[in-house]
């Protein structure tokens, strides 16, 4: 007899590589000793909150024998929230955001489950630059989509637009655009933005239909180089910007996310109001009260990116003394290195018998590259750096 929907099933028999390698290196450490094994497999904040979030958590602590302290709130978050949040996002976007274009959601990856669920049909088709995020293809069919990845030009992963060109046809719904990119570093500039905004308005004129864009941004603060982050909201006429707060206040695991809603959208009161009745009825109801009463208190503070700096050029000096080809992230904490084997398994394997551990490319869409994650403390780099130089002798580079 079955137990599970064929659906779940499927996606158990497929799950991330970055939690299978994460996993085993647990055993690893078992084995050899947590410091004798360099795990850059999960993208998970390792620095601490800023003091602040501990400050909130005692100032909440204060009033929570009031009545209603930690109670249910609207749907879309605490309108205190959302009204701050809005002043925020108006300002990184260049155009005013209101309050009543803002949900507070459980994480972006609720962000994004929220709204593939408001706007899909079955068979709807979601674009995505490839590589991409690993949970992007379960998000798009846990909603009756199906994920179209777009391969992005080799090595510096700028966005292709011939190649979304080609891709984009009358089942297509919505783009996901994520810049800083996990897995890549790449953050896509204005004159890309421009260039696939034209290539999408003309398509929706062709085929009568609204193409959504989504702009993913959990990691718009880990911008290293002072790059350019152009407007979403600006270049495409039907966009939503979804966003976190785990990698700026490392706060992964209270789940805190928004969806804010181009201003430019006609009738966006109606999406709006969907996007509200799907954070609800998919079990989320709402973001969690005491992340949101944190946030609130917390929303202009932030980690210190000269950490997470410093720790990409260590990496970056690792890899390069050890003759791997790359190209320097400008952003979120990751480098997508080419693998010199045509099967990045090969460069995997190679890695691990060094107690090494990265995430093969191919679970990203990518195959020929491998992912390494650098929030990790900078002893683990360091330390690294004679098992790079062997794996890659290993390898013949």
């Amino acid at each position: 007899m079955e137990l599970l929907n064929p659906v779940i099933k499927g996606s158990l028999a497929n799950s991330s590589m970055i939690r299978r390698m994460f996993e085993a290196g647990i055993e690893l450490k078992k084995k050899y000793g947590a410091d004798k094994v360099y795990d850059f497999s999960l993208g998970n904040p390792d620095l601490p909150p800023p003091p602040q979030v501990k400050e909130a958590l005692a100032e909440i602590a204060q009033s929570a024998d009031k009545p209603f302290s930690i109670g249910y709130m609207p749907n879309a978050g605490y309108p205190a929230l959302r009204e701050k949040l809005a002043q925020v996002v108006s300002k990184e976007q260049g155009m005013e955001c209101s309050a009543d274009d803002l949900i507070i959601t459980c994480g972006a990856a609720g962000g994004l489950n929220v709204f593939f669920h408001t706007v899909l049909s079955p068979g709807d088709e979601v674009l995505a630059p490839s590589p991409y995020f690993v949970e992007y293809n379960f998000y798009a069919q846990n909603h009756g989509g199906k994920l179209v990845p777009v391969p992005s030009k080799d090595l510096t992963f700028e966005l292709d637009i011939e190649a979304f060109r080609k891709a984009i046809n009358e089942k297509t719904r919505a783009i996901i655009i994520n810049s800083p990119n996990n897995p890549t570093g790449a953050i896509y500039s204005k004159s890309e933005l421009d260039a696939l905004a034209a290539v999408v308005n003309e398509a929706e004129e062709k085929y009568d239909r609204v193409i959504y864009i989504l702009s993913d941004e959990p990691y718009r603060i880990l911008n290293f180089d002072g790059a350019e982050l152009p407007s979403t909201f600006a270049a495409f006429r039907h966009s939503a910007v979804i966003g976190s707060f785990s990698k700026n206040l490392s706060l992964a695991g209270e789940r805190l996310g928004y969806i804010a809603i181009s201003p430019k959208i006609a009738n966006r009161s109606e999406l709006a109001a969907g996007l509200i009745m799907s954070n609800r009825i998919l079990g989320f109801v709402n973001a969690p009260a005491l992340g949101q009463q944190i946030l609130l208190r917390c929303l202009d503070c932030g980690i210190d990116l000269e950490i997470y700096r410093r720790r990409r050029d260590a990496m970056a000096e690792v890899l390069r003394n050890a003759g791997f080809e790359f190209t320097l992230p400008r952003g979120a904490f990751y480098f997508f290195v080419k693998s010199p084997c045509a099967d990045e398994q090969k460069m995997v394997d190679a890695l691990l018998e060094e107690q090494i551990l990265v995430v093969p490319g191919r679970g990203f869409g990518c195959p020929g590259y491998i992912r390494i994650a650098f929030c990790v403390e900078d002893k683990v780099i360091i330390n690294s750096r004679d098992g790079f130089a062997r794996a890659a002798k290993k390898l013949g580079i």
